[in-house]
């Protein structure tokens, strides 16, 4: 997975576009269309704000950041929806599906066993959904 330093040019919404379809894809685009309806502004910010300023910053590579990421959300205890959208990022950078259950299962210490279980519970959604539409990554 590449990192997505700024190019000459380019805008953060452009960056932050190009990221989002990198590193989410179809489950982050569904998220942006679907607040077109309701808040395109806050689509717009998005792209620019997380995707186009900090997933795009040196220093860790998108495959960390989505470690933390599905960490942080799983953490929260009520971020359902975005951790499963960040469990499928994860795999698409190149996370295995044991170390996404082992990631979640870190979290029954720092976060307490129901975050732990909840998260544990949407990466089975994933798994499933993946397997059941084809797009499981190959180990």
């Amino acid at each position: 997975m590449t990192q997505h330093f700024p190019n000459a040019g380019e805008s953060r919404l452009e960056r932050g576009r190009r990221a989002l379809a990198e590193i989410d894809g179809e489950a982050g685009h569904k998220v942006v269309a679907a607040l077109g309806e309701i808040a395109p502004d806050f689509a717009t910010y998005i792209f620019e704000f997380p995707f186009g300023d900090i997933y795009s910053r040196p220093g860790l590579d998108v495959r960390s950041r989505e470690i933390a990421t599905i960490a942080a959300l799983a953490a929260l205890g009520n971020a359902a929806p975005q951790l499963k959208v960040h469990i499928e990022a994860g795999l698409n950078v190149g996370l295995g599906r044991e170390e996404i259950v082992e990631i979640l299962m870190q979290m029954a210490v720092y976060a307490g066993f129901p975050a732990a279980l909840n998260g544990l519970f949407a990466a089975k959604e994933v798994f499933a959904q993946r397997a059941e539409d084809g797009s499981e990554p190959k180990a």
